[in-house]
């Protein structure tokens, strides 16, 4: 027999439905919470089917973010068989059937299905270290998205209250100048001040300036004042979010930099970083990515795997005697993989980095190709070459 069990997983719970082989279904479908009584519960009955089936099964679920944590690390505690499947493969195989039934029973069900129709691998979970670098470059990626929102809201109330202090600092979200903004955010704090008293405060902030420097911006801060359309603050509501926005701006940009600290000292410790790093235009923060997506590249057979996993692959389709000529990509890999790829593909072909690639970029331009298929052409070169440098472990010859 080939037996195996679907687990539906949702949040803190999963639906069970158990095959001893094709199309015979054992005993009825239930629910376990992931606790450990109700883990406890599952591996009973998981011994119970093998008693039943003679064989040990194999258990299948959806990769669902973090719900199957607690299930996989179980599974993997007691060395059990697993298929992680992605829900893109399951959805498309689920729409093959007339019925249209949606519930958990009968999506544990059909997994089970799925698992007999497909020629499915069993997943390979990263190791620890691997796991620690993505954890931490999605959480960086989380909060600099944050960051980002932060500002454009920031920018619309600073608009509403000294839109003329955007010019006094040629960054406006340096230490110096958010920290200057929070003691003067009104003209009406600056122009009461003298040009001498404000360079000395800025001074105090802990920039590492001469005193002309800030003397020099305390001038500029002056003219902005005086400049500045409202004089007086009418909502006093404006004032409290603006030293709101000044001081989570400043608590995100300290967040930003003990995980770029703790990334750079952990993707130093992979052999891949340095080879990585090698090449142009893949900096400190795109090689610890691609370290912790990628992981190890021995999973993958062929380059053109690695592709796929990156979902940077053309759809084919065709029709009888019709071929279509325009393929967008799949998007169905993994997205921070793919974001990381056109990021070191920009970096690389500004000011002609990568040489090798900008030469392969030109091409396909002279080809007629459009900028961003180009683009595409260019992550998916780019790849193959990730797969070759790490494959051998060589640095990337430029």
């Amino acid at each position: 027999m080939d037996p195996v069990i679907g687990l539906d997983v949702a949040k803190g719970e999963s639906q069970v439905q158990a095959f001893l082989a094709r199309k015979q279904p054992f005993g009825k479908t239930f629910k376990f919470k992931h606790d450990t009584n109700g883990l406890r519960d599952f591996y009973v009955f998981y011994k119970e089917i093998k008693l039943n089936a003679e064989a040990d099964p194999v258990v299948i679920f959806e990769s669902t973010g973090h719900y199957h944590e607690p299930v996989l690390q179980y599974l993997e505690e007691r060395r059990i068989t697993y298929y992680l499947v992605n829900p893109v493969i399951s959805y498309e195989t689920k729409k093959s059937s007339l019925r249209k039934v949606k519930s958990d029973p009968a999506d544990a069900r059909h997994l089970c299905e799925l698992y007999y129709k497909e020629d499915l691998e069993t997943f390979h979970r990263k190791n620890v270290q691997t796991m620690n670098l993505r954890n931490l470059s999605r959480q960086h990626d989380s909060l600099t998205r944050n960051y980002v929102q932060l500002k454009l809201q920031f920018q619309t109330i600073l608009d509403q209250v000294f839109p003329e202090y955007k010019g006094v600092f040629g960054d406006l979200y340096s230490q110096v100048s958010l920290k200057t903004l929070l003691l003067y955010p009104t003209s009406d704090v600056v122009l009461k001040a003298t040009t001498d008293e404000i360079a000395r405060v800025m001074h105090s902030l802990g920039g590492k300036r001469s005193f002309a420097w800030f003397l020099e911006k305390a001038n500029k801060l002056k003219e902005a004042a005086e400049r500045n359309p409202f004089k007086k603050i009418l909502y006093q509501s404006h004032l409290v979010t603006l030293k709101l926005y000044i001081q989570m701006l400043l608590q995100q940009k300290e967040f930003l930099s003990i995980l770029e600290q703790e990334i750079d000292e952990l993707a130093m410790q992979f052999e891949e970083y340095e080879i990585l790093h090698s090449i142009p235009g893949v900096g400190c923060k795109i090689a610890a990515t691609l370290i912790s997506e990628i992981g190890e590249i021995k999973q993958f057979s062929h380059p053109k795997k690695l592709v796929a996993y990156a979902g940077i692959d053309p759809r084919i389709y065709q029709s009888g005697k019709f071929t279509a000529s325009i393929n967008r990509i799949t998007k169905r890999g993994s997205t921070r993989l793919r974001q990381a790829l056109y990021t070191a593909v920009q970096c690389g072909l500004t000011n002609n980095r990568n040489t090798k690639l900008r030469e392969f970029y030109d091409k396909k331009r002279s080809e007629g190709k459009p900028h961003k298929v180009a683009i595409i052409a260019c992550a998916n070169k780019l790849l193959h070459w990730i797969y070759a440098i790490l494959k051998h472990k060589e640095i990337f010859n430029a």
